[in-house]
């Protein structure tokens, strides 16, 4: 089944996610584990019926290129990012790879002259982030301009949009920002496996006794093992991208900035995480800004 991954990511991933969001999935992961999406129609992923949008001024375009052709020069493309994110498609999203390819898709046409990421995402697993990334650092390697415009945008959500130019909160009510933070959950259906009459044994080589070692202790409570190989080197590369990316405008020593609290929009403005509260036609306008400021930079540095 084309869904096989998205089990995987369930099961295994380890996730930069909000708790509200990872709750919120509880009832599809019941259907998953109990295999209720079987049939032909729950295998196929979103994008085999419905091809990942971009909007142009009024229009919404499929995004590939030649959706680009007849759009006027230095065209402004909107990209939406919203959702859990997970790095392949789904019955019910798109994987980050494929919104990855359309945001190089309008970085290669020459119509399109910047772009805003609209984000509007609680987070998702940690291997969604790098295809988004790469793609708006390829943007911007262009001398094309990207602004995110971000209502939710925490834990991996956040730590894409700090590679765009700016973020803007697209409003001063419900535009929460943060959840600098790494977590991993995991059911252990032992127990309940058991008193069905089954027990399971796992065995290893005598010449890989620390194979799965910080899981095997994590099913026991044994919890520490486990952050410090697994889960605390993503927290500090998380925290280490957004001081980068944010420069001085991060005021660190606010209590939990970078442990995994979430702020509105104007406290996240006064505490550096974004750069303006205003609304999606304030981000279009920022983009095609800092797109011209960076044509104008390049006439006089001919």
């Amino acid at each position: 089944m084309k869904y096989s991954h998205l089990i995987s990511a369930v099961m295994n991933g380890k996730w930069f996610l909000r708790p509200q969001d990872a709750f919120a999935s509880d009832a599809i992961i019941h259907k998953l584990l109990e295999r209720e999406y079987d049939s032909v129609t729950d295998s196929h992923i979103l994008s085999d019926s419905k091809p990942f949008m971009a909007i142009i001024g009024s229009s919404k375009v499929a995004a590939r290129a030649s959706s680009y052709d007849n759009v006027p020069e230095e065209s402004t493309a909107i990209v939406s990012i919203a959702g859990t994110m997970l790095k392949y498609g789904t019955m019910c999203s798109y994987g980050t790879t494929e919104i990855a390819a359309a945001i190089i898709e309008a970085a290669n046409h020459p119509r399109i002259g910047s772009m805003v990421a609209d984000y509007d995402s609680g987070g998702g697993s940690v291997d969604a982030i790098a295809p988004i990334i790469e793609a708006q650092n390829y943007f911007r390697s262009k001398g094309k301009s990207i602004v995110a415009c971000v209502d939710l945008c925490a834990s991996a959500a956040y730590y894409s949009a700090i590679y765009c130019n700016e973020i803007i909160a697209g409003n001063d009510i419900s535009s929460e920002i943060g959840s600098i933070g790494v977590m991993m959950s995991f059911w252990d259906w032992a127990k309940a496996k058991e008193e069905q009459g089954g027990k399971q044994h796992t065995i290893y080589s005598n010449h890989s006794d620390w194979k799965n070692k910080p899981f095997e202790l994590a099913l026991k409570g044994e919890y520490e093992q486990i952050k410090l190989e697994e889960l605390d080197p993503l927290a500090k590369k998380f925290q280490a991208a957004v001081i980068q990316r944010r420069g001085d405008k991060l005021k660190q020593e606010t209590a939990g900035i970078l442990a995994g609290r979430m702020f509105f929009a104007e406290t996240a403005k006064e505490v550096g995480l974004i750069d303006h509260v205003g609304s999606l036609d304030m981000a279009i306008g920022r983009a095609r800004e800092i797109r011209n400021n960076m044509l104008v930079n390049n006439y006089l540095n001919i």
